[in-house]
């Protein structure tokens, strides 16, 4: 059993999302922290029999509510609250936790949009408790080590880095919930679910994460240029290529798909000067090299426990620990996310003869896609600029004021209030 750091009395657990990654969360909450470290309070899903983690939870005693509102309107309170919702619900729940005085531990993403993110960090300032982002490639001694030397300048001036990952999806994927591959919900609030959103989301916040000057900062996105596709008949994109170039003037590549036969990656690259570092096929773990053939293993980054995130985010609140990745580090992916969509808002449609269908397996591809990213990958180009036939370009989106999805600037009709989620006016922006 793994637990977090010794600490006198056990943090006070609430856990809201049963089903999906959160199973995980709720098996490992059960299985893998004793209760002399852990108090599990309850659990928060509006449909807890649809998941056999709600089954074993109910079964233990252990109460589960509909709603967040609910469990602290019923006179609860819990020290820590881990949210392993849909994405688009993060922000509201993280904010009603904080404003209930409950330190927050969120899987990523953290936002959907960056003025959702920004409210969250007013509100978490003025709480004065710790939100924590669950990108587990951040608490990772691999990166955390890797993070370190880059920021000593042991390799010189990062330049360039790059990331790829194909992880193959089928139509039950897009079919799982009601608001996978949407760009909006039924009620009009964005969930801008995709590859880099979403499922590749660790690698792209990797890119921003590794290159931070601190260990709890990442690198800011200044200029976007996406490139979106689609093979499955979804809103938002499948298949992504893009360019960003940071504040710091560092270019940053990044190539994912759910529209391809087979995995590959997560893949990066990292040049600097005179030395290479990367994590490929032919190695699961992150090297530098340099010009001379001198070599540095980093480890692997999926060598640590998968869930010492939350190892982490208890001992923060047990006193015994740090953040590692708040939301400061976690809004980069979001605003990046957020120009991605204004760099190309009409995806493009991949024509119909150029996919391949395993009915049988109830999965899409398209023919040399992965091909073409892969190739694009190696020579730090976009697919428009391979002249891959299907390919077009996106604009260049200028990040270096943006503060409201979409366009950047908070609509005129809205003055300097913006009108959250749950219907609430937050302060000046």
């Amino acid at each position: 059993m793994l637990n977090p750091a010794e600490s006198s009395t056990p943090v006070s657990t609430l856990l809201v999302g049963l089903g999906g990654y959160g199973q995980d969360y709720a098996r490992v909450l059960l299985d893998e922290c004793s209760t002399s470290h852990v108090e599990l309070r309850a659990a928060v899903d509006p449909y807890p029999e649809k998941s056999p983690m709600g089954k074993v939870w109910l079964g233990k005693g252990i109460k589960i509510y509909p709603s967040l509102q609910e469990f602290y309107r019923a006179g609860n309170s819990a020290e820590l609250v881990v949210i392993s919702s849909p994405p688009h619900h993060h922000i509201s729940q993280c904010r009603e936790a904080l404003r209930r005085g409950s330190h927050v531990f969120c899987e990523k993403p953290l936002g959907t949009t960056v003025q959702d993110v920004d409210h969250l960090l007013r509100e978490r300032n003025r709480s004065g408790r710790q939100v924590m982002v669950g990108y587990q490639w951040s608490y990772s001694g691999s990166i955390q080590a890797l993070k370190q030397d880059i920021r000593k300048g042991t390799w010189g001036e990062p330049r360039r880095m790059k990331s790829l990952c194909f992880w193959p999806r089928d139509l039950a994927y897009y079919h799982r919930n009601d608001w996978a591959g949407r760009i909006k919900d039924n009620q009009g609030h964005w969930i801008l679910d995709s590859p880099a959103g979403n499922a590749m989301a660790h690698f792209l916040h990797n890119m921003f994460y590794v290159l931070g000057e601190r260990v709890t900062s990442s690198a800011v996105p200044a200029l976007v240029t996406a490139e979106l596709y689609r093979a499955y008949p979804i809103e938002n994109y499948d298949s992504i290529a893009c360019r960003v170039i940071t504040t710091e003037g560092i270019e940053l590549l990044f190539y994912a798909s759910h529209a391809i036969p087979r995995d590959l990656g997560p893949w990066f690259s990292i040049e600097f000067p005179q030395t290479e570092v990367t994590l490929g096929a032919d190695r699961p773990e992150i090297m530098a090299r340099d010009n001379a053939g001198n070599t540095k293993s980093y480890g692997s980054p999926d060598a640590d426990h998968p869930f010492k995130k939350l190892f982490s985010a208890l001992d923060v609140v047990a006193g015994k620990g740090t953040v590692m990745c708040g939301p400061e580090a976690a809004r980069a992916q979001t605003l990046c996310i957020n120009g991605i969509q204004d760099s190309m808002p009409d995806i493009i449609s991949l024509p119909d003869k150029l996919k391949q269908t395993d009915a049988e397996a109830g999965r899409i591809w398209v023919n040399d896609l992965a091909q073409v990213f892969t190739e694009c990958y190696q020579k730090g180009i976009l697919p428009s600029e391979a002249g891959a036939p299907w390919a077009r370009p996106g604009g260049v989106i200028d990040l270096t004021h943006y503060s409201y999805f979409p366009g950047g600037i908070s609509p005129p009709n809205q003055g300097n209030r913006n009108i959250n989620r749950d219907g609430n006016k937050d302060e000046t922006t």
